[in-house]
């Protein structure tokens, strides 16, 4: 690390407490391009191995060529936090990176959403994920490549199957309903059962086998992971694996809007007091603070796509200098992006920011919309539900071993791609070693049960 950043970290730290904010230290390293790009990829500096990631290293590296993707920084929050600049970016880019961090770390200790799943799994993911990626590698030494594969197949295709409303450490369903025995109370039987005599005999409780699951469950890697009837105890160890990597990271998807809003509002106003840095240096940090928070890619005039670090950015200003930083601090602390969209983002700052909502058709023709405010809240946030993904919950388990899964569409408002749901049945249908069936709505809003082309004997 460069002598001056190094100079710079600890000062602008100080700065930041002075300021306010409240974070777990900030681990901060150095690192080549590519290293970040894997991280980029991956999620995390050493993950499971799977052949997904070789795909989203692909996307990646072509964005990254043709312009669309500079990354500044990756941090992981935790306690430690760790932080990853890139060490051929210049000493202002970092500097600005720096200062962008310590709001992360601020949002990630204070916000309950954070709080409550670092709680759940631990404070240092970054350390678990390569526990998880040893594991792994141990078990394909052992039972080969192509088995373990078809484990990550079905365990990662239901990622984002996870129920965070849950506690992470779950207890298995209760196998048997008791059900009290209690005389009648009423008409000539009633009566005679209250006159004065001996006591009735007591009788046992009554006991029936109870449905699993009880109600409808959403966190299906939970439930494959607890109640597959054949599977082996590491195939179970990475669906575990993959469920609390799944857990952590929903807070920083569902969080996106508010969390790159209030790293961006806090080291634009960091620097802003930053009177340790040259003035030339503040000029070059501002101008990348621009690139950062514009509403547009470029020289382009329409963004199709929203930029979080801007909508979050123009959204926290105006909250702070309508009600105070205080106030501002409450709802970062209390809410996450559904709450953050619907109850801060006004028609006002809709108009300002030129947001719409708007049609695209397979042959590229976009129509705007014309929509409420409450249409163009839903259509920013409709991504956001479950991780992007329908939602789908098993329905019951049968006698014989066959599970039952629905897909929710008149909750998630969401279709079904009937081709990949069936390659992902037929992918849980090779872990549960039991028929698995999907019901679901076709083009038509008829229900239609589907299963995999080849279910496992």
């Amino acid at each position: 690390m460069s002598e001056s950043l190094a100079e710079t970290i600890p000062r602008m730290e100080a700065l930041a407490e002075a300021q306010g904010l409240k974070f777990f230290p900030v681990d901060f390293e150095l690192v080549p391009p590519s290293f970040m790009m894997e991280v980029a990829v991956y999620g995390l500096p050493v993950r499971m191995p799977h052949w997904s990631f070789g795909l989203r290293w692909i996307y990646q590296m072509i964005q990254h060529r043709m312009g669309h993707s500079k990354i500044f920084e990756v941090v992981f929050p935790g306690n430690p936090n760790r932080a990853y600049l890139v060490n051929t970016n210049s000493l202002h880019e970092n500097t600005l990176v720096v200062a962008h961090v310590l709001g992360h770390a601020d949002f990630s200790r204070n916000n309950i959403a954070f709080a409550r799943s670092q709680d759940q799994v631990g404070y240092h993911i970054v350390e678990q994920a390569a526990s998880h990626a040893h594991r792994i590698e141990e078990v394909i030494k052992e039972f080969g490549e192509q088995r373990v594969e078809q484990v990550l197949d079905c365990a990662l295709s239901l990622e984002p199957h996870i129920d965070t409303q849950q506690p992470f450490n779950r207890k298995e369903f209760p196998r048997k309903n008791v059900v009290e025995n209690k005389p009648e109370a009423e008409g000539f039987q009633g009566r005679f059962a209250s006159l004065p005599g001996e006591e009735a005999p007591p009788t046992e409780p009554r006991t029936s086998q109870a449905p699993i699951p009880p109600k409808p469950e959403k966190d299906l890697l939970w439930f494959i992971a607890q109640y597959a009837p054949e599977m082996e105890e590491w195939e179970r160890d990475i669906f575990l694996a993959v469920r609390k990597e799944a857990w952590y990271f929903q807070p920083v998807f569902n969080c996106q809007i508010m969390n790159e809003g209030w790293a961006s509002y806090w080291h634009s106003r960091l620097l802003r007091e930053a009177d340790f840095l040259p003035s030339s240096m503040y000029v070059d940090c501002m101008k990348t603070h621009s690139d950062v928070v514009s509403p547009y890619a470029g020289d382009q005039q329409v963004a199709l796509k929203l930029n979080p670090y801007h909508v979050g950015y123009v959204m926290w200003e105006k909250i702070i200098k309508e009600q105070g930083v205080e106030a501002a601090r409450r709802i970062m602390e209390q809410e996450d992006d559904f709450g953050f969209i619907r109850n801060h983002l006004s028609q006002e700052l809709a108009d300002d920011m030129n947001l719409f909502s708007f049609n695209a058709k397979r042959n590229g023709e976009i129509k705007v919309s014309e929509n409420s405010l409450d249409d163009l809240h839903e259509n920013i946030l409709a991504p956001k539900f479950n991780f992007g993904a329908p939602r789908v919950v098993v329905d019951e388990l049968q006698k014989d071993g066959s599970l039952l899964l629905r897909h929710e569409s008149g909750i998630d408002g969401r279709g079904l791609e009937i081709e990949r749901a069936r390659k992902v049945l037929h992918y849980i249908a090779l872990v549960w070693k039991r028929p698995v069936k999907l019901l679901t709505l076709d083009a038509q809003d008829q229900e239609v049960w589907i299963s995999s082309e080849t279910e496992a004997a």
